[in-house]
């Protein structure tokens, strides 16, 4: 897991008594916890989170925190939430493999609604931050820039947040909105509602990616992130909709 629930008042009443140094290493220790998944092995931790010159006091941590069993050391409430964090991932291919006719693994090759891709123009800079709503076209609902955003930041919470919405941006999803929508408007009537679903799934759907959302390494060696601009983008909507990106 890259991202986790942090309940700033729940954690200070069960960790004022620690030092400043112990209060680092239950930070790191619970960051490398929810990052790896797994137990604790107690030989070499405080080399791996970075505190090899303040080893007493990580294992001082690690046994008032951490439960040790023949696995290593395990945290209770943050194996719920990683349960919790694999529940909603499984749901999300779940929902894609309903939505886009595959069989729920990552690497089955879907067959999705087709949707058509055109060519955009070069991208330029423009920041003025307003949110419009664009124009019906065809008795086609409203694209609603502004509640695909926050549905791009409620389901992907460690991707880019988008702070510019120019008008580039704007344009990449008119397009992509108006595409689904025209997808669905084949099989009834349309609403707003509809063309948010398909999206709030659709953001489900890259949340179960590795690749996409920076848990293994590109190419280069290092983790890539995409942001909505570049998930907007005709060609890359299209391979994430066929599940290019969900082989590993």
């Amino acid at each position: 897991m890259h991202y986790f629930n942090f309940h700033i008042g729940d954690y200070k009443s069960h960790t004022s008594h620690l030092s400043i140094i112990e209060d680092i290493a239950f930070r790191r220790l619970l960051d490398y916890y929810y990052l790896h998944e797994k137990p604790i092995k107690q030989r070499d931790i405080a080399r791996q989170i970075g505190m090899r010159e303040h080893e007493q006091d990580v294992l001082t941590v690690l046994n008032e925190f951490f439960l040790s069993t023949d696995d290593g050391f395990v945290n209770p409430r943050a194996d719920k939430e990683i349960a919790k964090f694999k529940e909603f991932a499984e749901a999300g291919k779940r929902g894609a493999a309903k939505r886009w006719g595959t069989n729920g693994e990552a690497n089955s090759p879907p067959n999705p609604t087709p949707i058509a891709t055109n060519n955009q123009e070069p991208i330029t800079i423009n920041h003025k931050p307003n949110i419009d709503i664009c124009p019906p076209s065809g008795g086609l609902p409203n694209c609603d820039h502004e509640k695909v955003i926050a549905l791009y930041h409620q389901h992907l919470p460690t991707l880019r947040r988008v702070e510019v919405w120019n008008e580039t941006r704007k344009g990449y999803l008119r397009q992509r909105w108006r595409e689904v929508a025209e997808e669905l408007a084949r099989q009834k009537e349309v609403q707003v509602s509809d063309i948010l679903d398909w999206f709030t799934e659709f953001f489900v759907h890259i949340g179960t990616s590795k690749f996409l959302t920076g848990r293994v390494n590109s190419k280069d060696g290092r983790p890539f992130l995409a942001d909505l601009e570049w998930i907007l983008k005709p060609s890359n909507f299209a391979k994430i909709i066929e599940g290019k990106y969900h082989g590993t």
